[in-house]
């Protein structure tokens, strides 16, 4: 790393501006461990909040390289607004610039929200990150919880989606770190950059509905799909291991970056919950604040249903989804795998929704539900022989893409042979789309 510019706090936080390996600029910022655990003064807080100013106004990249134990207990409330003042400007680069923390060890309290207003989180092994630690939990709940447990590592990984990647160490996570900084621009204002690649547009991808399950059961690893689509079969992943009933990935097509939601039959059949709403809600957003076209590939019976979810707010989270798709400005293509059904049909970026290109393949099945649903509704008092016959008619007049593009809700119904080509020329087509945003000072996302 080359430095360029620093401003440094002895012993708490320093802040440089930076020249990776690959030759992109960041504000790098350490919060330094080693000196009474990162406890946070005043003055570090402020390295905090000049760092984020400087990666603003320069529009590069923020990186947070987090180890602290909180707000320093010995400044008492100057610590504590110093932390305010960290957290605003890490707020005011949202969408304005990326930003990215890498936790390399402890991160509680105020710290631990610092990474929740990150798009990106890097933690590493050891590393873990809470609000209330094991000894207030104890305490207050009476419950014996360890670091580990309550908020380490693993536990943000598959548990609560704050991790994006778990690596083993500082050296990891800034190769990973370099990794995504290819399929993103500076900041809000940029456009990432075309990468040249040898893999042709027109190329065929047979192998991807050779993928596709006869029965409509059955299962598939829609990564598989992703890899023989994308340039050169590469994409990087995001929270692999936290919602995996939907996959969210950045990827190149024809050399642009793109961002990538899918849903993932071999995980709860690819229905939609909270956790996935959440997860592509969030990456949907943040490529459309800076500038990544958005490619959705739908393969979804609807909605998990459960009492659970619905008393933890499924209608608020799913509408996350809805929102997140509606505001998008970005180049938006939608393909139909195989199921696109209910509501589910609707929230993963349907003609309705206002993509730019929605495509099917041919065995896609889009209706309000399956024939096997709409059977045991319809027909509960049926004999099994009428009910094989009504779901027959049913599957036959209703289930396929056809009746959709005659009546323009998919624009084509393509050979899955076809699909990068068709993806790669309308990502082509697509590179100068413009929108008129409507005037008013915010949007108001449910949360």
């Amino acid at each position: 790393m080359v430095v360029e510019l620093q401003h440094k706090v002895p012993g708490a936080a320093e802040a440089n501006v930076v020249a990776l390996s690959s030759g992109k600029h960041v504000v790098w910022l350490t919060v330094d461990g080693s000196l009474h655990r990162g406890a946070l003064s005043a003055a570090a807080s402020y390295v905090i909040a000049t760092a984020a100013d400087t990666a603003r106004t320069k529009g590069i990249p923020l990186v947070i390289q987090m180890e602290s134990s909180g707000a320093d207990i010995l400044e008492g409330i100057a610590a504590l607004h110093g932390w305010g003042t960290a957290a605003k400007a890490l707020a005011d680069c949202s969408g304005v610039v990326p930003t990215i923390s890498i936790v390399t060890g402890p991160a509680v309290s105020g710290p631990a929200l610092l990474l929740g207003l990150s798009d990106f989180v890097v933690m590493t092994e050891d590393a873990y990150a809470f609000v209330s630690g094991p000894t207030m939990v104890v305490e207050f709940t009476g419950i014996d919880v360890s670091t580990d447990e309550l908020g380490g590592a693993g536990t943000h990984a598959r548990h609560t989606g704050v991790s994006s990647v778990v690596v083993t160490d500082l050296e990891a996570a800034t190769l990973w770190l370099e990794d995504l900084l290819e399929y993103l621009p500076t900041g809000v204002d940029q456009l990432a950059p075309v990468q040249p690649t040898s893999d042709p547009d027109d190329r065929l991808t047979p192998e991807a509905g050779d993928l596709i399950p006869t029965t409509s059961t059955g299962s598939y690893d829609v990564r598989h799909v992703i890899e023989s689509i994308a340039d050169d079969g590469v994409y990087f992943e995001m929270k692999s291991w936290w919602a995996s009933n939907v996959v969210t990935a950045f990827a190149h097509m024809a050399g642009y970056p793109i961002g990538i939601v899918a849903n993932q039959p071999i995980s709860l059949a690819g229905t939609l919950d909270i956790p996935a709403s959440q997860k592509a809600a969030r990456f949907v957003a943040f490529c459309d604040a800076f500038n990544i076209p958005v490619l959705t590939l739908v393969d979804t019976p609807g909605f998990y249903p459960g009492k659970d979810l619905e008393w933890r707010g499924m209608i608020r989270h799913g509408a996350q989804l809805v929102f997140a798709y509606a505001r998008a400005t970005v180049p938006r293509i939608c393909v139909v795998l195989r199921k696109s059904y209910g509501g589910a049909y609707i929230v993963m970026d349907s003609k309705e929704m206002g993509n730019d290109l929605c495509l099917a393949w041919p065995c896609a099945e889009l209706a309000v539900m399956g024939a096997g649903q709409a059977a045991a509704i319809l027909q509960r008092r049926a004999t099994p022989e009428e009910r094989a016959e009504f779901e027959a008619d049913y599957s036959a007049r209703l289930l396929n893409p056809y009746i959709a593009a005659e009546r323009g809700y998919i624009d084509a119904v393509i050979d899955p042979a076809d699909t990068r080509r068709e993806i790669c020329a309308a990502l082509h087509m697509l590179r100068d789309k413009r929108e008129r945003l409507v005037s008013r000072k915010h949007d108001n996302t449910p949360l």
